[in-house]
């Protein structure tokens, strides 16, 4: 069964001059795609007008909100205690994001609701690899 996640919120675009733009995001889960979260950005943030999604592992997510996490495109780091800043990097540059906390946090527990902590369905062939790590949880 199909099932989607969506929780709009409220972000801060960090400027590199220490300002911040107010700007709407979607969180959004679904069970097509379990192990991932997406960042859905309205068309007016873009250069060419058109919804950006950002898509990264749903552990990231859950390591981001304990301490700093990520290597690649997507990093994120508490910023004291009620806001987390995920940083989203490309050739061109990268954009700053900051989160309440708290609504990162809510997201998170609904999409366990939806699918649990390695309870993602595996592919076949990855089922005999993945399934010792999930036992050790």
């Amino acid at each position: 069964m199909y099932i989607a996640l969506e929780q709009p919120t409220g972000a801060h675009l960090l400027t590199p001059d220490d300002a911040e733009v107010a700007v709407p995001v979607t969180l959004r889960y679904t069970s097509v795609d379990p192990l991932a979260v997406h960042l859905v950005f309205p068309a007016w943030i873009s250069l060419d007008d058109e919804e950006v999604t950002w898509t990264f592992a749903r552990n990231l997510l859950e390591e981001g909100l304990g301490g700093p996490a990520g290597l690649g495109a997507v990093r994120l780091r508490p910023q004291g205690p009620s806001h987390t800043v995920v940083e989203l990097h490309t050739p061109e540059g990268t954009a700053a994001v900051r989160f309440e906390t708290r609504a990162l946090r809510r997201f998170l527990t609904r999409s366990y609701e939806v699918t649990e902590p390695c309870g993602e369905p595996p592919q076949p062939s990855l089922e005999r690899g993945l399934a010792p790590l999930c036992d050790r949880m």
